[in-house]
């Protein structure tokens, strides 16, 4: 049984790696479905079917009263990723960057770092996926009127979207899962990652400068657009909705039953009503609202549940367990920190951060948190070592493509170990000061 855990588990990851590359999917009227999710999903139910696992193993790790609850991790996740993909379709994201261009008048210098700092503001109360998804279009457009290289903007962009999402739980779903796995509250995650996110930041843009200087000393020509809000008073609700709901998640460090999951449920319940009821005052059809469900991910929940399923066998056959005493207790912060980085770029960064947490798991009266902090700054950093780092890479390289701006799979990588390297480095290397 053990070997067939093994090697089904394999299929698995080999499944989603190629279904990732090759962005399999099927096309229904107007939507593009994408499967990834279907390989971890099918060997998930095939271990449940053919009881390899336990069914009474299977339920009680799907609804234990714990951190590493999955169901409870997709719904902070999807709670807050609506929050997010609300705003943007009010045109809330699009509005601050045309606002932020049209102050930088014809300085690319002035326009580069103000854009930086405003991806990494965003994504820290947001989500680096929808930044991400929301910039890049953005971005090609800019550069496109304007004449500029992208390259050096776009690459920033994905890359500080991927280490800010380190500042705060919410930032990332491998944060949220790995964060919520060991029962890590708001303010205690950002107490211990607030420095390691900072000195990530700054080794990094100094790297990013050094690289982009030549292309980025030229001015350009560029008329003013107007970017209108779609509706002012939801977008002021939408945006008070996310304040109320970082204050709450933050309180929710030091009251025992305000659970993340139900801040966040909570707040987005709100904001649907608040929509709905605005929109039936004025007599308006609620289409920034429909179209935040039809963008909300939810493939996710058949990928984790699947992820959650595979690794919950690999702990019931002992398998996380010899990995735990193989990485062994010194040094957990490099060793965790790298390993997680390089799985990351072998099975994405959501089913490493699955693996890791079981494995951490199993070190037993060793058990602290720098391996799990670590394995943090390697899910985060590792998503911009090569495209397979992250989902958002896969589509990010897609967003590229379908814009005919030239970059390929060696460009990636190029860029992601000269900058990734030294700013993991850095980052791992000061963590354990913070726990």
């Amino acid at each position: 049984m053990k070997i067939a855990v093994i090697i089904l588990s394999i299929v698995a990851l080999i499944g989603l790696i190629v279904s990732s590359v090759t962005n399999f999917g099927i096309k229904i009227r107007n939507y593009n479905l994408k499967l990834y999710w279907a390989f971890p999903l099918l060997i998930g139910i095939i271990f449940v079917l053919f009881k390899f696992i336990p069914f009474n193993e299977f339920t009680d790790g799907l609804f234990s009263n714990s951190g590493m609850n999955p169901v409870k991790i997709l719904i902070l996740f999807l709670s807050m990723t609506g929050l997010s993909i609300f705003l943007d379709e009010m045109g809330l994201f699009s509005y601050l960057a045309y606002k932020v261009v049209s102050k930088s008048k014809s300085s690319q210098i002035k326009v580069y770092f103000a854009l930086c700092a405003l991806i990494a503001v965003l994504t820290m109360f947001t989500s680096n996926d929808i930044v991400i998804l929301t910039f890049t279009p953005f971005i090609i457009f800019f550069c496109k009127r304007t004449k500029c290289n992208p390259i050096p903007y776009l690459v920033s962009e994905f890359i500080l979207a991927n280490t800010w999402s380190m500042m705060f739980i919410i930032g990332n779903p491998t944060n949220i899962y790995l964060g919520s796995y060991f029962g890590i509250k708001f303010i205690d995650y950002f107490k211990v990652m607030a420095i390691p996110t900072l000195v990530a930041g700054i080794v990094e843009m100094s790297v990013l400068y050094l690289i982009f200087r030549k292309d980025l000393k030229t001015n350009f020509e560029y008329s003013e657009e107007v970017a209108m809000l779609k509706s002012v008073p939801l977008t002021i609700v939408g945006v008070v909705i996310l304040g109320i709901c970082t204050v709450l998640l933050v309180l929710s460090s030091y009251i025992d039953f305000l659970e993340m999951y139900l801040v966040s449920l909570s707040c987005f319940v709100i904001l649907v009503i608040s929509c709905l009821a605005y929109c039936l005052i004025k007599k308006e059809k609620p289409n920034g609202l429909l179209d935040t469900f039809k963008r909300l991910p939810y493939e996710l929940i058949p990928f984790l549940l699947g992820m959650f399923t595979i690794s919950l066998c690999l702990t019931y056959y002992g398998i996380s367990a010899s990995l735990c005493e193989l990485f062994g207790t010194k040094g957990t912060n490099f060793v965790y920190g790298f390993t997680s980085l390089v799985a990351c770029n072998l099975v994405n960064n959501i089913p490493m951060s699955v693996l890791f947490s079981e494995i951490i798991s199993n070190m037993g009266v060793n058990l602290t948190m720098l391996p799990v902090y670590s394995s943090i700054i390697g899910s985060n950093l590792g998503a911009f070592i090569t495209p397979l780092g992250a989902l958002a890479g896969i589509m990010w390289m897609g967003i590229l493509s379908n814009h005919n701006v030239k970059y390929t799979f060696l460009d990636f990588v190029k860029y992601g170990l000269v900058i990734g390297i030294p700013t993991a480095v850095a980052a791992i290397a000061i963590l354990p000061l913070f726990i």
